[in-house]
């Protein structure tokens, strides 16, 4: 089974890092620590991660608020009860409807167990959950890290994690991803917790690259 961090071992794991890059260790001391950011195992925060696909986080949150609202609780049944119409009035675009319904299907046929993906290789998981339709490696890379809190993932087709570790190490925008992924080995067994620290640096620190 994957490892995982928790509360008890979060800022030990932010102080390896620090010791492993000192760049962490100047974000660490200018910012502190990042926050812990979790999400329960359940249904509805799936929902909440595909409505965060390509948008803001104000705009899924808005969508989720307004999903609750129209079902008081966010479960596989309900939202399969809203027609296309209803899902729409709930900010939720035609393609993002299909994929919540795909992903409620697959939970009552029993296709998504998310209780047994927590005892599940990250590779699995991956596997099960990209078959189906809406759910991308972005996606997945999010459940793993925020959810199950598996201690090495590297969300690379995140935006602000790529410009996050441009600006951190001084790089110049054109630089691929393969580059970013090879400067992020540094950081194994522990690049959800480095990813935690590069967002807090990019939502801490906005000033321009010199």
């Amino acid at each position: 089974m994957p490892q995982q961090f928790t509360q008890a071992t979060y800022h030990a794991i932010c102080d390896q890092l620090a010791q492993m890059d000192a760049d962490f260790a100047n974000v660490i001391q200018q910012h502190g620590y990042p926050p812990m950011w979790t999400r329960p195992n359940t249904f509805e925060t799936l929902v909440h991660i595909i409505l965060e696909q390509q948008v803001s986080l104000a705009s899924a949150l808005s969508a989720l608020n307004k999903l609750r609202d129209r079902v008081q609780e966010i479960t596989p049944a309900r939202v399969l009860l809203l027609t296309d119409a209803e899902m729409k009035e709930c900010y939720c675009s035609r393609q993002k409807t299909a994929y919540i319904k795909y992903l409620a299907e697959a939970i009552i046929s029993g296709e998504i167990n998310l209780e047994a993906f927590e005892q599940m290789e990250d590779a699995d998981i991956r596997a099960k959950l990209t078959a189906l339709k809406g759910i991308g490696n972005w996606t997945v890379d999010v459940y793993l890290m925020f959810v199950l809190q598996h201690t090495d993932v590297l969300p690379i087709g995140d935006l602000t994690i790529v410009n996050a570790i441009k600006r951190l190490k001084g790089l110049p925008t054109e630089t691929p991803k393969d580059g970013l992924v090879t400067i992020a080995q540094q950081w194994q067994p522990y690049r959800t917790v480095a990813s935690m620290l590069l967002w807090h640096y990019y939502l801490s620190d906005r000033k321009p690259s010199k």
